[in-house]
């Protein structure tokens, strides 16, 4: 019968060491990963112990169990910095947005291609949206000749990930800066949406 104490309590997701390990037998693999073979648990731990490192379930789902001996401080600080860096280097990747109208001025296209130019020198990725109105969405074309236009104006920058589709009244591209390109912080003011002028046509 469950212990009325033990419903609603966290499972832990940290492994069992050491004396917490209650089965017989182990699995276990040395610490330069050398199969070592099952032996009985109390001799796991021996050796665990005579080698100055923890005996770790590493695989508890295996029959039987696989363990490992290894430092799990040392383990422990080391996986924990290895997630803080991939956090890091997740969130050096930032979406920028660029809209534009399929009937744009040249002068207005300059400026917004200089925008689309600056976020991947920055090492963002860029969404371009194409904004279609009333009969304009009868004219597909337009907008995808105008993407067309700017992946080859800034292809020396980036490179085409997702292709121009439509999506409603507006037609989307995605364009990828180059892997030689490395992300840095860009200030978070107005260059993450820079939208067109919406004056009426």
């Amino acid at each position: 019968m469950t212990s009325p104490s033990n419903r609603g309590a966290p499972v832990s997701t940290e492994p069992r060491i050491n004396d917490r390990i209650r089965v017989p037998e182990v699995r276990l693999v040395g610490p330069n990963g050398e199969q070592v073979g099952i032996v009985r648990i109390e001799d796991a731990l021996r050796l665990a112990q005579e080698a100055d490192l923890d005996l770790v379930e590493v695989a508890a789902q295996a029959r039987p169990p696989v363990c490992k001996l290894m430092d799990y401080g040392k383990f422990k600080y080391e996986t924990a910095q290895k997630a803080r860096e991939s956090r890091r280097n997740q969130q050096l990747t930032v979406i920028k947005e660029q809209k534009l109208r399929p009937k744009i001025d040249p002068h207005d296209y300059q400026t917004k291609k200089g925008h689309v130019a600056r976020f991947l020198s920055h090492g963002n990725k860029v969404k371009v949206t194409i904004m279609f109105r009333g009969r304009e969405q009868s004219r597909p074309e337009l907008g995808y000749r105008l993407l067309q236009k700017l992946a080859e104006d800034v292809a020396e920058l980036g490179f085409v990930e997702s292709n121009p589709k439509q999506d409603g009244r507006n037609m989307i591209m995605v364009l990828a800066p180059h892997k030689n390109i490395k992300a840095r912080p860009v200030k978070q003011d107005q260059d993450d949406v820079v939208e067109t002028d919406d004056a009426a046509e």
